[in-house]
């Protein structure tokens, strides 16, 4: 039971000394896998983030797998770097896995020095991979890589957009 002092429960003193114990109320990145995304969408999805990333002038390496983490396509610019053929396919494999973009990972490293994530197998802690989630349900990632991660992560958004887009009413 927690005790009070000065209105302060020892509860809420703990969680403030460690974020760690901040309970929530619902589950984080709660969303539900669906069917995998058809190689069709998968090659415009990669298609949109390529042709980003030439608007930039940038040589990325770019992965799409289904919701079950397998690799539906990929595709490598010419002269992107070929350790980031493998990084690519970690990212989006990172982002469907943990149901999460790969920037939460970074971000928990990075910045709040969570380096217990580094233990959890599959986890990349660097943005670019982005879960793809249509009519609520996951049905596959991106992953980008070959640039820094800022820049795989614009790539990666792009390609994205093809699925993720917020579907507007028609007038």
């Amino acid at each position: 039971m927690a005790s009070s002092k000065a209105g302060i429960t020892t509860d809420a003193v703990n969680a403030a000394s460690n974020p760690l114990d901040v309970v929530p109320n619902e589950m984080p990145f709660d969303v539900p896998y669906g069917l995998p995304i058809s190689l069709d969408r998968a090659q415009a999805v990669i298609q949109a983030g390529i042709a980003e990333a030439q608007k930039r002038n940038w040589k990325m390496n770019l992965a799409v797998v289904d919701s079950g983490g397998n690799l539906v396509a990929f595709q490598r610019m010419d002269g992107a770097m070929l350790a980031s053929i493998a990084i690519a396919e970690h990212k989006a494999r990172a982002a469907v896995t943990f149901r999460r973009p790969t920037k939460v990972f970074e971000d928990g490293v990075q910045l709040m020095h969570l380096n217990y994530l580094l233990a959890f197998d599959g986890i990349i802690a660097s943005r670019g991979g982005i879960p793809l989630i249509e009519n609520g349900a996951i049905v596959g990632a991106i992953g980008c890589s070959g640039g820094t991660d800022s820049q795989d992560e614009i790539v990666a958004k792009a390609g994205a957009g093809i699925i993720n887009a917020v579907a507007t009413p028609s007038s």
